[in-house]
């Protein structure tokens, strides 16, 4: 059986699909992007401006699903250009202490609203 996951305090989905689904201890979370879920628009000052709000994005949805960072057990990365890796990983490394889940880091040629950065993450608690 499946639960579908949803909060306000984390962008509503643009699109058909939910913002997770829980299912047998996993957690699945959509991908999320920059969009600051109390005023709606784009937090794009800066690279890590956008990683900032898409890393708070993805910890209401696990919050709201009863799970943490550290239940995370893959996560991919999305990027508009991978010059921008380094500074996505410094604010992506800064919410695991150790641990680290399994990752990917790809770029593709556009992401939704013309963002840098979009990230999913598959998490599990027993």
């Amino acid at each position: 059986m499946k639960t579908i996951i949803n909060t306000t305090s984390a962008p509503a989905p643009i699109g058909p699909y939910s913002q997770a689904v829980a299912a047998n201890g996993f957690l699945f979370v959509s991908g999320q992007i920059p969009i600051n879920p109390v005023t709606g628009e784009l937090s794009i000052a800066s690279i890590k401006d956008e990683t900032e709000q898409v890393m708070r994005n993805l910890h209401a949805v696990l919050l709201e699903a009863g799970y943490e960072f550290s239940h995370i057990l893959k996560t991919t990365i999305f990027l508009s250009d991978m010059s921008l890796f380094a500074e996505v990983n410094e604010v992506y490394g800064s919410y695991f202490e150790s641990d680290f889940p399994a990752r990917e880091t790809v770029a593709v040629k556009g992401l939704p609203k013309g963002v840098n950065v979009e990230i999913s993450v598959t998490a599990y608690k027993a």
